[in-house]
């Protein structure tokens, strides 16, 4: 049986904050929750309205009546599948009050959901996974060289997004890939980089303005361009930290559970682009 802090008559099994100890670090470790926009829900299921059609508009003259027309609407639902994190921890540590050790568990349970997460986003998984960028039918495509020789592929990309009424605002690629990029030189016999870093933000590097992200879980042939506002991440409010006394009561320790639900919803998939190497 799990043991809650709430629980009557268990004291300081864990700070109260129970559910932020997870929640909060997966929020600052995980990509999806960096690249998209963050909704909460506290329902099983998010609709998300998506216009096929706008509404008819045209000049009108002085007086004339207004043709009244509608627009028209599809509906997007996406259900947060449940991540979770285990891990074991001595009875000692468990009934510490003192927030470093409630903020020890809750960000090693963090690490392992905000991968999952991760990975999720970046690869086509299995159920119960959320279908993440890989899913998409309708993404923007743009076909890199085997070895990339300048940005063009970026400026293509940057332009698709915009035809589809998107913004690029980030990139995410393998380690291997920024690299690539970063080897890239203003000229022939230069040293300086092609690419251009914001010293304001501890040298981070940027393509075409976008800050890059690399991801273990990013697939070395790939980069994707990512539209902020039509990315949703979304968050049910139902994180949870679970602990059992029981499990482990020959060793005097203790498990302790985190689950956070999670889902992504892309509303106009062909504001994001995938840059796929031509070799692939």
């Amino acid at each position: 049986m799990s043991i809650y802090t709430n629980t009557p008559g268990v004291q300081g099994i864990l700070p109260p904050e129970f559910g932020a100890l997870v929640e909060k670090p997966v929020m600052e470790l995980s990509l999806a929750m960096r690249l998209g926009t963050v909704v909460t829900t506290s329902s099983n299921s998010y609709r998300i309205p998506i216009l096929v059609d706008d509404v008819t508009v045209g000049a009108v003259a002085e007086g004339a009546e207004i043709t009244p027309s509608d627009a028209e609407f599809d509906e997007n639902e996406v259900k947060p599948a449940k991540f979770a994190g285990l891990t074991i921890i001595s009875r000692e540590m468990a009934e510490d009050s003192s927030p470093s050790a409630g903020e020890q568990v809750g960000r090693s349970i963090a690490r392992q959901i905000s991968k999952s997460v991760d990975n999720a986003l970046l690869n086509t998984l299995a159920a119960p996974n959320p279908a993440g960028l890989d899913s998409l039918q309708d993404i923007s495509m743009v076909e890199a060289p085997t070895v990339y020789e300048n940005l063009d592929p970026f400026e293509e990309a940057v332009s698709l997004s915009e035809s589809a009424g998107g913004n690029i605002t980030a990139w995410v690629m393998s380690a291997a890939t920024a690299l690539e990029i970063a080897k890239l030189k203003d000229q022939t016999n230069s040293n300086r980089s092609l690419l251009n870093s914001d010293l304001t933000m501890e040298g981070r590097r940027q393509i075409l303005g976008r800050p890059v992200f690399v991801s273990p879980f990013a697939q070395p042939d790939i980069v994707y361009g990512i539209s902020r506002s039509e990315m949703l991440t979304i968050v049910r409010n139902d994180t949870r930290l679970d602990v059992d006394k029981s499990v482990f009561f020959t060793s005097d320790r203790v498990a302790v559970k985190g689950t956070m639900r999670v889902a992504f919803a892309f509303p106009v998939e062909g504001a994001h682009v995938r840059i796929q190497n031509a070799a692939s």
